[in-house]
């Protein structure tokens, strides 16, 4: 099946956005799984066309980036992270009662295609361990019991926040987002939580500062 217009439309947008039109394709692809699902023969010879480059190089950045899909995702991608130290505060634990409550296993997608389950490198948040992704927004010091209760919520159609904030989307509408079509919900949290900014303020109590580099 073609793209439709809009989405061929969406893409020259974006590509239309850079001064080097091939520096547009991260957010193509994204855009593509917005539309689609996942990454497509037809989303790949779109981007292709559209740059002036050949379908084996847009193949190519698609299959190194793991946050490019090749099978459909489910409405919430629920990302388990299971780098040492999410998994030494619980993430292996968490990543095998979902599995289990959800029968289904790494990279899988409930049979009704509301959750994708997949463990994930190190989200950057050690300071909140363990954590776990939903569409890329932050569930923070998680446990088994309520990971299970987030994807049980989401099943349920409850609207559900991040626990920093926003309101989680669909998967397709938070890639849509990475595409660079704003969703108009960049103020519903923090940008950083209280655990980040530790550092930041025992230094303003110390009167700590940065050394000045060397003036030239």
């Amino acid at each position: 099946m073609s793209l439709e217009q809009k989405t061929w439309d969406e893409l020259r947008e974006i590509a239309a956005r850079y001064p080097e039109a091939r520096s547009g394709l991260l957010p193509m692809l994204h855009l593509v799984q917005a539309a689609e699902g996942r990454i497509t023969p037809e989303g790949i010879e779109a981007c292709a066309e559209i740059l002036g480059i050949s379908a084996a190089e847009v193949n190519g950045v698609a299959t190194f980036y793991t946050m490019y899909k090749r099978k459909p995702v489910g409405d919430y991608h629920v990302g388990v992270c299971t780098n040492t130290l999410c998994a030494v505060m619980g993430g292996d634990l968490i990543f095998e009662r979902l599995k289990e409550h959800l029968d289904v296993g790494n990279d899988e997608t409930t049979e009704d295609g509301s959750i994708t389950l997949e463990h994930v490198e190190c989200n950057a948040a050690c300071d909140y361990a363990p954590v776990m992704m939903v569409n890329w927004e932050f569930m923070d010091n998680q446990t088994p019991e309520s990971a299970v209760q987030v994807v049980d919520d989401l099943r349920a159609g409850k609207e559900v926040h991040s626990t920093r904030g926003p309101r989680l989307c669909t998967w397709r509408e938070a890639e849509r987002v990475l595409a660079g079509f704003p969703d108009d919900r960049a103020d519903e949290g923090p940008t950083a939580g209280p655990a980040s900014l530790v550092g930041l303020k025992i230094a303003r109590e110390q009167g700590w500062t940065a050394p000045e580099g060397e003036k030239k």
